[in-house]
């Protein structure tokens, strides 16, 4: 690996590294009002934004989830933990799918173990799911590597300088655009066909209930 590869990734890296899930411990176990909620997002979420001025999340945005059933109401104005453990799944999920999709992906989840007491209760799920996050980073960051050095290797011909780092550039975003790409349709095709599963499912239940 060259010195300027090694250079580009640990630039990456050192972002990477300050993007960091929040922590169920860290999350308040009183209940929030709206204010305070954003507040709270915007503190803990920081490192995800693109621009200092960006919003983690906003008022509209929250009412339009509970419009839309993603997001459970509050009780009296107030939101519990469960329900900023709810709007993070959303935060992460809405820069890649739909809202269709996000409720396809999350409300079975929300349905059966927001406010539920067996094992598998919302922040127990919410913890096995973020636990994956260190390993997952450095298999990323491995990748990360590989593409960058194909990329780099591409437009041989081009001249050195300017017009070679442009089209090598542009390699490089192709292959990580076209990797979202893959695994966007892969998301895309697993909630059609759990959500294909879920109609046969409820068909079989009128079926069955009609019976008797």
């Amino acid at each position: 690996m060259d010195s300027d590869t090694k250079k580009f990734l640990s630039s990456i890296l050192k972002e990477l590294s300050k993007i960091d899930y929040v922590k169920p411990e860290d999350i308040p176990n009183i209940d929030l009002y709206m204010d305070q909620i954003t507040t709270f997002m915007d503190a803990q979420l920081e490192a995800s934004k693109r621009y200092a001025d960006d919003k983690i999340l906003t008022k509209t945005m929250i009412n339009n989830y509970t419009k839309n059933n993603l997001l459970p109401p509050p009780e009296k104005k107030k939101y519990n933990k469960e329900h900023v453990l709810t709007l993070i799944f959303i935060y992460y999920f809405k820069n890649i799918l739909s809202i269709s999709d996000i409720q396809h992906v999350l409300n079975p989840i929300t349905d059966q173990y927001f406010g539920g007491d067996s094992n598998y209760n919302l922040e127990a799920i919410y913890k096995e799911v973020f636990s994956l996050e260190y390993s997952e980073t450095k298999h990323i960051m491995h990748d990360l590597a590989k593409k960058f050095q194909t990329a780099m290797n591409t437009f041989a011909e081009a001249e050195d300088g300017a017009e070679a780092d442009l089209l090598r550039t542009f390699s490089f975003i192709c292959m990580l655009s076209y990797d979202v790409f893959v695994k966007k349709t892969i998301i895309e095709k697993l909630i059609d066909h759990t959500a294909m599963q879920a109609d046969e499912k409820k068909d079989k239940d009128k079926k069955d209930k009609e019976k008797k």
